[in-house]
């Protein structure tokens, strides 16, 4: 009798394992639909988010023009002025142009020896410091597990060695998932 409640207690808690990150991937992304899909409310479910995405995809196109980006370069050197505006769009640009602009900073994974036993990985945001007055250290951006954080530490660059032959996305996703994702080379 005990044997059964054991094998159905193992079945519940792998199907446990199977549907939970299943069911929140598939919550997490019917949620950004609807974000998206109402931010124009059209009565047609989807519509809307086609036309945010090609709003967005609009914008981009006129950014990128020779004789409209002057007004985009206007406007943005209008925002900066604002005090608090510009903190939070300066940081949110770098920060979205670390992911996807043209100047990616989390593309050079390394593993930094912080003492004699223990290491760490990260990603080298500057290769360089002078700006500071020290050419030795460079800034290295340690994200947090399951969370959306991280510190940035310098370094010197002796102990950082770059990681070759890994793939960025798969050290963020080990990094993030607190190691429990595997580490592909």
């Amino acid at each position: 009798m005990a044997f059964t409640y054991k094998r159905i207690l193992s079945y519940f808690l792998r199907g446990l394992l199977f549907l939970t990150p299943l069911a929140i991937t598939i919550y997490v992304i019917y949620a950004i639909f609807v974000f998206l899909d109402n931010l124009i409310p059209v009565p047609i479910p989807g519509i809307g988010i086609l036309m945010v995405l090609g709003l967005i995809t609009f914008i981009g196109y006129l950014a990128s023009l020779f004789f409209t980006r002057r007004f985009f370069d206007w406007f943005e050197r209008g925002l900066v002025r604002i005090p608090l505006v510009n903190l939070l769009y300066t940081s949110i640009k770098d920060l979205m142009g670390a992911f996807v602009g043209e100047k990616k900073k989390f593309s050079s994974p390394v593993i930094v020896q912080v003492s004699d036993t223990l290491s760490r990985l990260g990603f080298i945001t500057q290769d360089e410091m002078s700006v500071i007055g020290n050419e030795e250290l460079v800034a290295v951006y340690f994200p947090h597990s399951y969370n959306v954080s991280g510190n940035v530490f310098l370094v010197p660059k002796e102990k950082v060695k770059r990681l070759e032959g890994v793939k960025s996305a798969d050290v963020m996703k080990f990094m993030v998932s607190g190691g429990v994702s595997d580490l592909k080379s």
